[in-house]
């Protein structure tokens, strides 16, 4: 049997999906393979179940991570709840008992919220805009002479109070 064929069974795809589902890198999932990452990239080229399963362990992981930040984006109510250890007079025993209850809120998390809208709506939100400008830039200089241009650079100076022979 080659080595190959252990990965390509029920079992063995199933323990590549869950490598990749805890968050394993594919070097770290070679390295529990006992082979390289190099053939492990040869083998997902070549036996597309393998491939599959992987994409599909990550894809888990994705979706959960994901939601995480949209919940944290949004802000979100949970129950804290405090158990206590009280003994049972009835069965003799010491049992843990609901002792309070409390509704938390956690706020809205602007961070969040921007990592969020900057990687699912780019073109509204990213930092750096493409802008694009059309038309010409006239140049009202264009058609003086050199002297006529020093002229008027002397008359501004005058006019802002400088001194005309700097």
């Amino acid at each position: 049997m080659a080595k190959y064929e252990q990965w390509l069974t029920a079992e063995g795809l199933l323990q590549l999906e869950a490598w990749a589902r805890d968050g394993l890198t594919n070097e770290q999932i070679a390295s529990n393979m006992g082979i390289s990452r190099e053939t492990l990239n040869q083998w997902k080229h070549k036996h597309p179940d393998i491939s599959d399963a992987l994409k599909k362990g990550k894809e888990v992981v994705d979706i959960q991570v994901e939601n995480a930040l949209l919940k944290r984006a949004l802000g979100y109510e949970f129950t804290e709840v405090t158990k206590e250890r009280v003994y049972n007079d009835t069965t003799k025993k010491f049992e843990f008992k609901v002792t309070k209850k409390v509704v938390k809120e956690v706020q809205p998390d602007t961070t969040a919220q921007i990592f969020w809208l900057k990687n699912r709506k780019p073109a509204d939100w990213r930092d750096k805009k493409d802008v694009e400008l059309s038309g010409q830039v006239k140049n009202n200089f264009s058609d003086l002479t050199d002297e006529e241009i020093e002229q008027r650079i002397k008359k501004l100076k005058t006019k802002l109070g400088i001194d005309a022979s700097d």
